[in-house]
Parts: structure tokens; C-alpha cells; sequence
């Protein structure tokens, strides 16, 4: 009989980006039927044409999706609405695992899945970074920390991606914790990409003798991008320009704040081409205020490019401050500058960091990440495979 497993994210996109490699081993690989729950329709994050792909794709293989409206807040009136639609179909689906991402739809689902444990599904849930940690504000650690506690007395497994998650989820009520190192980068692929570095600056409107530096993300509080603008018109420098990949409600904002500020911003919105970007800049910027391990800090590092980001807990898995880059307090505005200042007036600091910065991300390459979570489902499903 095939083993059942359901994969919850809020959207679609978490799917996409973090748990398709994963979707695949457990339907190809495990031989198990394969259930997804998500926002089915919500595609502002994404490329909608390649997302839709996809969905048709992991469709006609016979994998079974559920549309589920997970909102982002748990006190919206929707919120109601998807508990009870995932509480349904856990309960007439039986699953033997059920694997929930996102903190939203993870409160959801193991509120939804008590009766399930009581009959045997194994409920785990990655976290991909708590909100408290140790730079978080007290208010963070008042909202978000009892709640993770008190739900972790509804689940068999928690995986962390990062290692100071991972200390603090041991002292939870979850019988097993476990530490994966993230969600995997294909670093080889990122390293191999070639480039005229002139050429495409110049392809995207910065001239060819100017310094580039690099941000991915969305234009959001969280992402902080707003603290490299501020450190670049502190510096004054002509000769250095901030490119932005991403999409958010804050795109306005701060390019008023680079317009105020003087600081040449580029902003390309979402890109399908990050591996060419991150071998074309000089320098990546990683200013978050939170980040569970941070892929686009990998890739960058991946390219050999040294990075200037914060120096909360994720991040800190991989940035080693003078080796692959310099981290400072996210609110650091003039020790981002002076970091920026300092890696931008020397190309033999730049290329002394770069085999440090190669050598740092190693552990997270693709296939280590990638294993160390199959290891778990097998640990959880058993060894069978498709047609026994």
C-alpha cells in the first residue's frame, strides 16, 4: 500500500522555489502518493507562466494539489475558512506524514492534524527561522516565542536550517529535532557560469568601470535594503552602483530614498538570471533583520563575491566577518559603509576573499542539503520504493 504524505506551504511559490526536489523523491524515489496544500492562485512572487508549468507538470504525474487560501496573519477572517478546509482532508486522507512549512499554515496544520497524530501520522515541521533569535527585539520574542513552544507539543519533528534554531528547538516539547543545512544551492552550476562582467553591467545601465553591488530580495521591511542605500550616501562614491532583484511594496520608497540620497539604484525587479548577476557584481549586500539561512547570500558567495550583511542568526551559518565579507548590526549604517568603502577600493582584498567565500558555502551545496532531508523521510516512511 503506498505510503501518503501532505507538503503545506501558504503559497505556491514555497513549493516551487524550496520542496520541488523534495515533491519529486518522495512521489519518484519513495513511491509515495503525493498531496500538496498551498495558495494555488497566488503568484505575486513569482514568474506566473513557469509557476503554472509546473503545477501542470507535477499534475500530470499524479500529484494531488489543494487549493487552500492561507492567509499571512492568523487573526484574518480567512483564516477560519483554511483550517477548516485542512482539517477535512487531513481527516478523510489518513496521511502517514505530513510536512508543513511557513508559520501561518504550520499553526493551521498541526491544530488541524491532532486527531491524525492520535492515529499515527507523523506531523514535522521546518522552520525557516524563527523570529526570535538572539539580535531579535524583545516584542518579537513576547509575539512569536510561546506560540512556537506551545505548537511543538503537536509535532514529531522539527527541522531547523540554521544552528542557533536548532539549539533553541531542543528545548521544546517536539520529540526529535534536527538540523539540515537549508533547502541546498547548486553551487557547481553557479560557479561554472561565465561571463563578460563589462558587458553586462552594461546591459543593465551601469557603466562598465563602476562598482556593482548586489541585493536579492523582495522590496520588503525585512529585507532592510534600505540600510545599503543609506550607507552608499553616506560614502558619496560616483563610482558605485546598488542593484536590486526583486519585487515589493517598498519599491517607491526607496528609490525616493536613492533619489534624496543621490545613490545610483537599480532596480530589475524579478530576474531569471541571478547566477549571471552574482558573477557580474563586485560586492553582495545582505542586510536582513531576519533570515532563516538566506540562499541569496549563498549564491553570491558561490560566485566568489565577498558580502557585507547583517549579522543575524541564519546568516551567520556561513559568513565569516574579515574572510568572506564583513557583517554588522542591521541598523549599522556606518559599518556598512565603512565595509563597503573598504571592499570597493581594493581588487586584491576582493580576490583574496573570494576561495574563502567558495570554501564557506560548501556545506550547503544542493546534494548534502538535499540528503540530509531524504535521510529523514526514509527515517519516517521507510525505505520502500515505487512498485513494491
Amino acid at each position: 500500500m503506498l505510503k501518503k504524505v501532505l507538503i503545506v506551504a501558504s503559497v505556491v511559490s514555497f513549493i516551487e522555489w524550496f520542496n520541488k526536489e523534495n515533491v519529486q523523491f518522495l512521489y519518484t524515489e519513495m513511491g509515495c502518493e503525493v498531496h500538496i496544500a498551498c495558495n494555488l492562485d497566488y503568484m505575486e512572487d513569482t514568474d506566473e507562466k513557469r509557476t503554472k508549468q509546473y503545477l501542470e507538470k507535477i499534475k500530470s504525474q499524479g500529484i494531488i494539489l489543494h487549493n487552500i487560501h492561507f492567509s499571512r496573519s492568523p487573526f484574518r477572517v480567512d483564516t477560519v475558512k483554511a483550517y477548516k478546509e485542512l482539517k477535512r482532508m487531513i481527516d478523510v486522507n489518513h496521511f502517514d506524514l505530513i510536512h508543513t512549512h511557513t508559520p501561518t499554515a504550520s499553526i493551521l496544520v498541526r491544530l488541524s492534524a491532532r486527531r491524525a497524530r492520535k492515529k499515527g501520522t507523523v506531523v514535522m515541521y521546518t522552520c525557516h527561522g524563527f523570529h526570535f533569535h538572539n539580535a531579535a527585539p524583545r516584542k518579537n520574542w513576547i509575539m512569536y516565542y510561546p506560540v512556537e513552544k506551545w505548537m511543538s507539543k503537536y509535532t514529531d519533528y522539527i527541522v531547523t536550517i540554521n544552528k542557533e534554531d536548532f539549539s533553541r528547538a531542543k528545548t521544546f516539547y517536539a520529540r526529535q529535532v534536527r538540523y539540515i543545512p537549508g533547502v541546498g544551492v547548486d553551487v557547481n552550476k553557479i560557479k561554472s557560469v561565465k561571463v563578460d562582467k563589462k558587458a553586462y553591467k552594461k546591459r543593465i545601465g551601469i557603466p562598465e568601470d563602476c562598482m556593482m553591488i548586489l541585493s536579492v530580495g523582495e522590496l520588503i521591511e525585512r529585507k532592510n535594503h534600505q540600510v545599503i542605500i543609506k550607507a552608499l550616501g553616506k560614502l558619496k562614491r560616483d563610482d558605485i552602483y546598488y542593484v536590486i532583484c526583486g519585487r515589493g511594496p517598498l519599491k517607491d520608497k526607496l528609490e525616493n530614498l536613492s533619489n534624496s540620497l543621490c545613490v545610483h539604484t537599480v532596480f530589475l525587479g524579478f530576474r531569471r538570471d541571478i547566477p549571471e548577476l552574482c558573477n557580474t557584481a563586485d560586492i553582495s549586500a545582505f542586510p536582513s533583520r531576519i533570515e532563516g539561512l538566506g540562499l541569496a547570500g549563498i549564491e553570491a558567495m558561490a560566485a566568489g563575491v565577498p558580502l557585507v550583511s547583517s549579522n543575524v542568526h541564519g546568516i551567520l551559518d556561513y559568513v565569516i566577518d574579515g574572510k568572506t565579507g564583513y557583517s554588522c548590526d542591521p541598523d549599522d549604517i556606518d559599518g556598512f559603509a565603512a565595509a563597503i568603502d573598504k571592499l570597493a577600493g581594493s581588487d586584491d582584498l576582493r580576490m583574496r576573499m573570494r576561495e574563502d567565500c567558495l570554501k564557506a558555502v560548501e556545506p550547503f551545496e544542493m546534494r548534502n542539503a538535499l540528503n540530509s532531508m531524504w535521510s529523514i523521510y526514509r527515517e519516517i516512511l521507510g525505505d520502500t520504493q515505487r512498485g513494491q
